[in-house]
């Protein structure tokens, strides 16, 4: 392989370390492509500032890298947790600085989604390789997948958005933007966004993530989507799933690869809020108790 080769190897599969802390998962990884090199995971979110840097020392240690060896930095730049999404922001901020290296920002949603669907996977066909080529098989995926990324954010709220994803994982699309939602009302909103497109063939809906406050709201879509398809109702699956690195890192690479990456002065945490309308009706709610 002669230089030129390699330059388009590397752009075409970028070394990314990638983090997040937008949740109680200090998740970080070293990815190559689709390839793990490796990766870490620990729950300590009071602790995420003491541990975020010694972590990822130890990660670079151990895949036998510096710093300057990675290609970009990946960072989940939320919604989620305040103080957790300023760490993560920060040192991937300040690492692709002192290493100039480019960085990119990752919606921590879609890295919980996108992990979600691919493990939700791995269970329901062995492996996600098999998965993907049973597809490849049937000339074309059997219907689409919802996965609905959810993380708690307290009275009764949640920070969420919607994803769809063919079997193969080929076709990946955002259905709705993140943000923050009363939980309730998002599931009744989902139900309405599925009986409106019945003709997309979902097939099922996944609410993936720590479901520990709202496991109750999202079992009652489940029966209500039964009662309104009836036979033909998409399945609805409740997934705990907890952060991945190595998901932040696979899209931070595609953005990499296609040469993109964000300003690594102006980049910030995505400090989503209730919608105006949504944030007067709490109020509102929790005046009359």
């Amino acid at each position: 392989m002669n230089d030129k080769e390699r330059k388009r190897e590397k752009m075409d599969n970028p070394v990314v370390l990638a983090l997040d802390t937008s949740t109680a998962s200090l998740a970080a990884a070293v990815v190559r492509g689709t390839e793990v090199l490796g990766e870490i995971g620990s729950v300590a979110e009071r602790n995420h500032s003491v541990l975020v840097v010694p972590k990822l020392q130890e990660l670079l240690r151990s895949c036998g890298l510096t710093g300057r060896q990675v290609d970009g930095i990946a960072a989940g730049r939320g919604p989620g947790s305040y103080t957790g999404m300023r760490i993560g922001v920060t040192v991937a901020k300040t690492l692709a600085w002192a290493w100039g290296k480019p960085l990119v920002g990752v919606s921590s949603l879609e890295g919980l989604a996108y992990g979600a669907f691919h493990r939700g996977m791995e269970q329901q066909a062995g492996t996600a390789d098999r998965a993907g080529a049973a597809a490849a098989d049937a000339g074309a995926d059997d219907g689409t997948t919802w996965i609905v990324p959810i993380m708690d954010a307290r009275r009764g709220q949640v920070y969420t958005g919607a994803f769809a994803a063919g079997d193969s994982g080929a076709k990946w699309e955002r259905l709705a933007d993140d943000g923050i939602r009363m939980m309730d009302r998002w599931m009744s909103e989902l139900l309405q966004r599925l009986e409106a497109e019945r003709h997309r063939r979902v097939r099922n809906l996944w609410i993936a993530g720590d479901l520990t406050q709202h496991e109750a709201a999202a079992g009652r879509l489940g029966e209500d989507v039964a009662a309104a398809f009836g036979d033909d109702a998409p399945q609805v699956r409740l997934l705990t799933y907890y952060m991945e690195g190595r998901w932040i890192g696979r899209l931070g690479g595609y953005r990499l690869a296609a040469g993109e990456s964000d300003d690594v002065h102006a980049l910030v945490p995505n400090y989503t809020q209730l919608a105006e309308a949504e944030a007067k009706l709490l109020a509102r709610e929790e005046a009359n108790r």
